[in-house]
């Protein structure tokens, strides 16, 4: 596995290794030694989504505030632009955000550690999006912070599109008023 480091040192890009010919393509999407041994992390996953979204959904900024989620998140089908915030206002990069484009051609995955808001945006007519967590989900704790927030300044590459949101990303604080990590 190829490991790439981002602008946030915690926040990596992960290139699996790609067995494919003529009949289609092998990779192995996880294994707990590998990642291990080429990220540093040794994490236990507790839990694996998948969600499904057209063109111009945009889910989050979304994170737990107890109990913080670690995950590892990849596309199957489809392309999406995804983000990860440093949320934590103990670190030196508090604020700043890493974005990475998932698809199925590039088998990218990301891994957004614990104390960071995390958000994705579909490219594609659709995407299929898997992701591994290292926290059970807990509405009670769930919080987000508004995708388009001017401190964060995220590029969202949507090209001038506005994003179909949720209501509850639609109503989502600014970031200087969400309750985050210390």
């Amino acid at each position: 596995m190829n490991v790439i480091a981002t602008v946030l040192p915690e926040v990596l890009i992960l290139e699996p290794k790609v067995f494919g010919d003529e009949r289609g393509f092998f990779l192995e999407s996880y294994n707990r030694k590998t990642f291990a041994t080429d990220t540093g992390l040794d994490v236990e996953f507790v839990q694996d989504n998948h969600s499904r979204s057209v063109r111009g959904v945009l889910r989050g900024i979304h994170y737990q505030l107890v109990k913080p989620q670690g995950k590892l998140v990849r596309v199957v089908s489809g392309r999406v632009w995804d983000v990860a915030v440093d949320l934590r206002r103990s670190s030196p990069h508090f604020g700043k955000w890493a974005g990475v484009e998932l698809s199925a051609d590039n088998h990218r995955q990301f891994w957004v550690p614990p104390g960071f808001g995390h958000a994705f945006v579909v490219l594609s007519a659709s995407a299929d999006f898997l992701y591994k967590t290292t926290e059970y989900w807990y509405p009670e704790h769930d919080r987000n912070i508004i995708w388009n927030d001017p401190d964060l300044a995220i590029d969202w590459a949507l090209d001038g599109e506005t994003p179909q949101l949720a209501a509850k990303d639609a109503a989502a604080p600014r970031f200087a008023q969400a309750e985050i990590y210390r």
